[in-house]
């Protein structure tokens, strides 16, 4: 790949790896020049670029493999710490998100589906039955409660969620601009699905109607039941990521997570 990509940049450019899960990104240098290069992006990338969501799109090029190479403006930053994912501005640009006609038009010209709670209860349960989960006790009570708060999820307006967002994927530039980066799990979906993320991790709770405010919407009960509900969902999906590929570590501080979680739920008072 290293070798394909100077043939591509010239063979004066330095190309390291960027680090990252699937280890297809790199960092191309050339004297005071920088790009961060990624190997088949979702042509999502051209909107967001377009929105100012994630750093700058410079090119993009087909390899003869039928891969698809993105250059991107490399900015200089840092990721967020924890404690400033409390700052509104995240409020702030997690609204521009969710209220983006555009995102949401090409998001569904690329062939996404909304996902409905329905449609997610039932491939969970699907998933919990195969991999023989669906009788642990903690996984139990969290389908009781799921199955409880199904009908408070439905008939919500459905948006463009990132579906990952945590510290590492949120860029603060040295001018001060804010990027929400690696959108590979990004979906059309109930926006609680974002916003509960970083209530339930990162905001204290005498904190959430501040946030929330800032967000854009009032807080009640039915929103909390749904965030719980969109929280208990993630957990179970990667207990069974993690048991899928035998990462019984990982496997057992999502137990953890997820016997927390119950706990919450149970002290909230579901109705």
């Amino acid at each position: 790949m290293v070798d394909w990509l100077k043939r591509v940049l010239g063979y004066e450019w330095e190309i390291t790896p960027a680090g990252g899960l699937t280890g297809d990104a790199y960092l191309a240098t050339k004297e005071n020049q920088r790009l961060f290069l990624k190997r088949n992006s979702s042509p999502f990338l051209a909107v967001l670029s377009a929105e100012g969501i994630v750093p700058k799109l410079i090119w993009t090029k087909r390899m003869e493999n039928g891969d698809v190479i993105t250059a991107q403006e490399w900015l200089e930053g840092r990721e967020l710490k924890p404690a400033e994912m409390q700052h509104l501005r995240v409020a702030e640009l997690l609204h521009k998100i969710h209220h983006s006609s555009e995102l949401l038009y090409m998001l569904m010209r690329l062939g996404k589906k909304p996902v409905t709670s329905d449609e997610s209860f039932s491939n969970i349960r699907l998933r919990l039955e195969r991999i023989g989960l669906f009788n642990q006790d903690q996984v139990r009570i969290a389908l009781v409660f799921l199955e409880q708060l199904l009908p408070i999820t439905r008939k919500q307006k459905l948006v463009v969620c990132h579906g990952d967002l945590n510290h590492n994927n949120i860029l603060l530039s040295k001018e001060g601009h804010l990027h929400l980066i690696d959108w590979d799990n990004a979906l059309i979906a109930d926006p609680v699905t974002d916003y509960g993320m970083i209530l339930n991790w990162y905001i204290p709770k005498e904190n959430w109607n501040e946030w929330l405010e800032h967000y854009g919407v009032t807080s009640d009960d039915h929103l909390i039941e749904r965030m719980y509900w969109y929280l208990l969902l993630d957990v179970l999906h990667y207990l069974c990521w993690h048991l899928e590929r035998d990462e019984l570590i990982k496997y057992r501080e999502r137990l953890t997570d997820l016997e927390e979680l119950n706990e919450q739920i149970r002290a909230f008072n579901v109705h």
